[in-house]
């Protein structure tokens, strides 16, 4: 995926890599002063004075992340947010450059840009696959045949153990950056006038159809359930053993276990069904209602 900046938009981008550039450095006591004076004071034109220095890390950080396709306006717009919060967070009391702590939270911001942006798939979300999806670049290229389309098994592993991740999770972040967004409405191939949104449908059930399924078999449920309650202690058994279970058991069996003849199970069966047809007949107000075969 990738973008181009309009004129208007790219002459905008260079003034304010320009001014960005031309804001003099500051030295550790002017940078402390002026982080203690926002932070104890809330001298908002201290605040602007630290911010103004320190916009070329954005813009040096941003530089490093147009290799993703994204607008160079926006990451500066989006490592501006970051600087922004290094300097609502700074303790000016800690032993630490402000450029130092400012660029952790820039390159975090535009990191999170990119991890949103760069496809319309969310591509990672905890820190570890954040971690893979800006580092796989790079130690593939370091271990990896400059020709090789894949990684072998064994390299896979060796970032795996890395970066401290699941061998799947390098697995999967492989396939998804070699991928390309692609829109359901391009052509399916150059000899097709077909589109891909047209191998998408769904012949499944809507999610009103499931639902009313779904109530409508815990309503045949309750029929069932209340029609063999109606009939003789011998008649459930039989139903139940022959009727209700994946492998019924044989008339020979039952017979055996009721102390009865096979024939007579056999007409006990169907002296059953018959009942539980009539008592559900008179639940249903129409029979496409019950799914009660004999």
């Amino acid at each position: 995926m990738g973008y181009i900046d309009d004129p208007d938009t790219q002459r905008a981008n260079l003034r304010f890599i320009k001014a960005s550039m031309r804001q003099p450095l500051l030295s550790r006591e002017r940078e402390m002063a002026l982080a203690r004076a926002w932070r104890e004071e809330g001298d908002e034109a201290a605040l602007h004075d630290l911010v103004s220095a320190y916009t070329r890390l954005v813009v040096s950080m941003a530089s490093k992340f147009r290799n993703y396709g994204l607008p160079l306006g926006d990451l500066v717009q989006e490592g501006s947010v970051g600087l922004m919060q290094a300097a609502a967070r700074f303790e000016p009391e800690r032993d630490i450059r402000f450029s130092t702590y400012a660029s952790w939270w820039i390159r975090s911001a535009m990191q999170d840009y990119v991890l949103r942006n760069w496809s319309i798939v969310r591509t990672g979300t905890t820190a570890a696959q954040k971690s893979l999806f800006f580092n796989l670049r790079r130690l593939r290229a370091k271990i990896a045949e400059a020709s090789a389309t894949q990684m072998t098994p064994d390299q896979r592993q060796s970032i795996a153990d890395e970066l401290k991740v699941p061998l799947r999770d390098v697995e999967s972040m492989e396939h998804r950056l070699a991928a390309s967004d692609q829109s359901l409405n391009a052509p399916v191939g150059e000899e097709q006038d077909g589109s891909w949104i047209e191998f998408l449908r769904d012949d499944r059930a809507s999610p009103e159809e499931v639902v009313s399924g779904l109530r409508d078999s815990e309503t045949r449920s309750r029929w069932l359930a209340e029609a063999i309650g109606q009939l003789s202690e011998r008649e459930q058994t039989i139903i139940r053993r022959r009727r209700l279970v994946e492998e019924g058991a044989t008339l020979e069996e039952l017979g055996r276990e009721l102390g009865v003849s096979k024939e007579r199970v056999r007409q006990l069966e169907h002296r059953a069904l018959g009942k539980l047809r009539k008592t559900l007949e008179g639940c249903a107000e129409t029979p496409r209602d019950l799914l009660i075969e004999a």
